[in-house]
């Protein structure tokens, strides 16, 4: 099993949901999150005043799924969150070891 962790832009969540959906992810989490990358934040205008933007708002996907369907989900959300702009976001994918299902006791793939 693979965990597959993107930090993307909040607006593409609802698309990159759809898009995994249909092919076959059944379960994930989200989480809103800030960070900056390369763009390292930015300026913005607020009634006449000048601030810094250190950190900008992400969502994180946090989706576990079979080793066989680790590379279609990554290039799905690589493909579905790009917009060709600075801080699009990052995928990252780790191994996991064990899954759980708490209600029925089914271990592994069979968990998820």
């Amino acid at each position: 099993m693979k965990l597959i962790i993107a930090a993307l832009k909040p607006f593409k969540l609802d698309e990159v949901r759809e898009a995994l959906t249909t092919i076959g992810v059944r379960g994930m989490m989200v989480t809103e999150i800030k960070g900056f990358g390369s763009q390292s934040g930015h300026t913005e205008i607020y009634r006449g005043a000048e601030y810094a933007v250190n950190f900008v708002p992400k969502v994180r996907l946090e989706i576990v799924v079979p080793d066989a369907l680790a590379d279609q989900v990554v290039e799905t959300i690589a493909k579905t969150a790009k917009t060709d702009k600075i801080g699009d976001g990052k995928i990252f994918v780790l191994d996991v070891e064990q899954a759980v299902r708490v209600r029925t006791g089914e271990i592994g793939d069979d968990a998820l």
